[in-house]
């Protein structure tokens, strides 16, 4: 009897180390990042891909775009002015991508890298390092042309089981000699949350 229970306690022990194993790997697989993606009503990678695909679309068929001149443009990050955490730097950078593919637009790095193109410029021409044939000098970067930026609002809603959120991307593109927005546009969506009756 005592051999059973010994046996039965080591078979329940080897069960819950088996169980706990398996409860903490997760099963990990490769995904199209392409595909819709629903597994919460946050803000997610969907989301992104089609504020990105709006502005992009909206802004090359604009006029200031259409010109064939290549304008510099200055970006300034996208502001969240929701209650959760997005990280604006992926959908500025997903347009920048974009756009800068399209072959029809020039973006300056001023705002990102300032500090290090400083530096380097400090570095070619007073270091004594650099040949002076090949150092760059002061006074040469390329202004810029329209200033974007924009924001990123959202509006919850609950009703028992229910959870519908509103999500509204702005963007502007302004002509930084005169003032003018050049362009804006918007894109909205809208995505409902629905808990089952029973595990929820």
């Amino acid at each position: 009897m005592k051999n059973l229970i010994r046996l039965m306690t080591l078979c329940i022990i080897t069960m819950i180390f088996f169980l706990a194993g398996c409860a903490t790997t997760p099963n990990v697989t490769y995904e199209n990042p392409e595909q819709v993606e629903t597994v919460t009503p946050e803000f997610g990678s969907t989301d992104l891909q089609m504020i990105a695909e709006k502005m992009v679309n909206s802004l090359l068929k604009s006029p200031v775009l259409q010109s064939g001149r290549r304008p510099v443009i200055y970006v300034h990050r996208v502001r969240n002015r929701t209650d959760e955490h997005i990280d604006t730097k992926a959908i500025t950078d997903k347009i920048k991508v974009a756009l800068l593919k399209s072959g029809r637009v020039r973006f300056s790095a001023v705002s990102e890298v300032n500090d290090e193109l400083l530096k380097q410029l400090e570095y070619q021409t007073s270091s004594g390092m650099v040949d002076p044939k090949t150092a760059k000098s002061f006074g040469h970067q390329v202004g810029a042309d329209y200033f974007l930026y924009g924001e990123i609002t959202s509006i919850k809603k609950k009703a028992g089981r229910v959870e519908d959120i509103y999500f509204k991307m702005t963007m502007n593109l302004v002509n930084i000699e005169t003032g003018l927005i050049e362009w804006a546009d918007e894109k909205e969506i809208r995505k409902e949350a629905r808990k089952p009756l029973i595990g929820g």
